[in-house]
């Protein structure tokens, strides 16, 4: 993928994460994108200048007094001279300065008179990043357009374990190139990408669902992206950003999400990549079901909308790419052979679900990929990973006149 002629502004906050604030230069130049760092005082506490300047090949800015810098009004000029500002590490306080308006040192100043799209990478303790005071700056943030990227969920510097972690180098890089992306071999078409569960309700309080996280879906909808598809995302409930670069339309029940993927047609590339309930209540109770002595309550289901065979079917509206998902638990190859003649999809993408293999939900994949030309075996790697590896396979299928 190439950048080349893009400008990214970096600024580098102070966290334990700033290390890899190198590596996600070094991808950038290594698409040909320019970078321009800015090191706040407390990120120099983590990277030097030296580094990071060796890795941009540019000078790093972290003086707003600077005589030398602020002669032409400096700051002015970097906010404007590129094409997107990244904050990598996003800390809680430099988002809480965001969030306020703050304009109390270069980092701040540049952020508040830039005019470009912003991309934060929030990086901190899983306390500080459930704080509510942390949930109301990212909230407000979101409200005035700035994109978020991340965080993961792992174990921290601290040795505590949960959602804080800083998205990695590559993911980072993919939302910086779907933000960037007005080219690119998917430019001109239209990708809509599902994902996530779907919540059938019982009643007020209760739901039938599944535990899928939506990280594979989100995933796709971002390296679709990142190689310049217009993509629009329905996504079930999910604990995730939402992508930068994508339309998303959320919502809750099959029926739902079957009203929203119609709703974006006409598209020329679906990826269903949601775990739709196959049912739900046919009569959900308005009022929250007691527990009494009597025998437990029997519910009654009804099929919901086979979304995937709805898109697949053939007529002026059909994409001109279908690709399924099939979540498996025994005899991977056969069922998901069979589940693509059933729904008349281009492609399906299987994978083994049982409980050992830790991928529903995980932040891993090992698939199969079955297509008219057979069945293609990728090797176990990140979620973020088969998404690039999907993505430029259908950009290579475009390519080649499909």
């Amino acid at each position: 993928m190439t950048l080349a002629g893009k400008r990214v502004l970096l600024i580098i906050a102070g966290g334990i994460a700033a290390y890899k604030a190198l590596e996600l230069i070094r991808l950038l130049r290594g698409a040909g994108c320019a970078v321009t760092p800015v090191l706040t005082r407390a990120g120099a506490e983590f990277v030097t200048p030296l580094a990071v300047q060796t890795l941009a090949e540019n000078t790093v800015y972290q003086n707003l007094f600077s005589l030398t810098d602020e002669a032409e009004i400096g700051h002015i000029q970097l906010s404007r001279a590129a094409d997107l500002v990244v904050v990598a590490p996003a800390t809680a306080h430099i988002l809480a300065r965001m969030a306020a308006g703050l304009a109390d040192d270069l980092a701040t100043t540049l952020l508040l008179a830039t005019d470009k799209n912003v991309l934060v990478a929030p990086a901190m303790n899983v306390r500080m990043w459930q704080h509510p005071a942390t949930v109301a700056n990212l909230a407000a943030l979101a409200a005035r357009g700035v994109h978020i990227v991340g965080p993961d969920e792992g174990e921290m510097a601290c040795h505590e374990f949960g959602p804080g972690r800083l998205a990695e180098p590559h993911a980072i890089f993919d939302a910086i190139a779907a933000l960037l992306a007005h080219g690119g071999p998917l430019a001109g078409q239209h990708a809509i990408v599902t994902s996530g569960p779907t919540q059938e309700p019982i009643d007020p309080v209760r739901y039938i669902a599944n535990r899928s996280s939506g990280r594979q879906g989100h995933a796709i909808a971002a390296a679709l992206a990142a190689l310049g598809a217009r993509v629009t995302l329905v996504a079930g409930p999910v604990a995730l950003a939402d992508p930068p670069g994508v339309t998303v339309c959320h919502v809750e029940t099959a029926r739902e999400m079957r009203d929203a993927v119609f709703a974006a047609l006409p598209a020329t590339i679906a990826v269903c990549a949601a775990a739709v309930a196959d049912w739900r209540v046919t009569h959900a109770a308005q009022e929250k079901m007691k527990k009494t002595a009597a025998a437990p309550p029997i519910l009654e289901l009804t099929a919901n909308p086979d979304i995937l065979a709805e898109l697949a079917a053939a007529g002026p509206a059909r994409p001109r790419l279908v690709v399924g998902f099939a979540a498996e638990t025994e005899h991977l190859a056969a069922h998901a052979t069979a589940k693509r003649a059933r729904k008349g999809c281009d492609w399906i993408v299987a994978n083994d679900v049982s409980p050992a293999t830790g991928i529903m939900g995980g932040a891993e994949n090992a698939v199969l990929l079955i297509t008219a030309a057979g069945t293609e075996t990728w090797p176990r790697m990140t979620k973020d990973a088969v998404a690039r590896k999907l993505a430029a396979r259908i950009a290579t299928h475009f390519a080649e006149g499909a």
